[in-house]
């Protein structure tokens, strides 16, 4: 049950958007790219950084779900995924950037590939 100050049909749609738009703050902030440790406070600066964590995002997520595609995602018993796309595929870039070798190489590129719209 969702409350509000008056009775509105659009109340639980709004309420969805909204959570919608909590769940990317916290892929920004604490569950994925620490933006807050930046301690940025100019306006131009934030933009950028706003719209690099953007692309890193849209590259996590299809990313995930390319791997998830291949491996699909354990389910636990309360019915929900064991990690979101966006973890997957987050936590896949994470360990081939932080380990660059010839082994990743192709794999590197695969995902570079994702994120072309061909």
């Amino acid at each position: 049950m969702v409350i509000g100050p008056v009775p509105d049909e659009n109340l639980v749609p709004d309420y969805a958007l909204r959570w919608g738009i909590e769940t990317l703050f916290g892929l920004f902030k604490t569950r994925g790219f620490c933006l807050e440790s930046t301690h940025f406070t100019e306006a131009e600066r934030l933009r950028k950084l706003f719209a690099l964590l953007t692309l890193a995002l849209c590259w996590s997520i299809t990313t995930g779900l390319f791997l998830h595609q291949l491996r699909p995602i354990t389910i636990k018993t309360h019915g929900r995924r064991a990690k979101s796309l966006f973890r997957l595929g987050f936590d896949y870039l994470r360990h081939l950037l932080l380990n660059p070798s010839p082994l990743y190489e192709d794999d590197f590129r695969h995902t570079l590939k994702l994120l072309s719209c061909t």
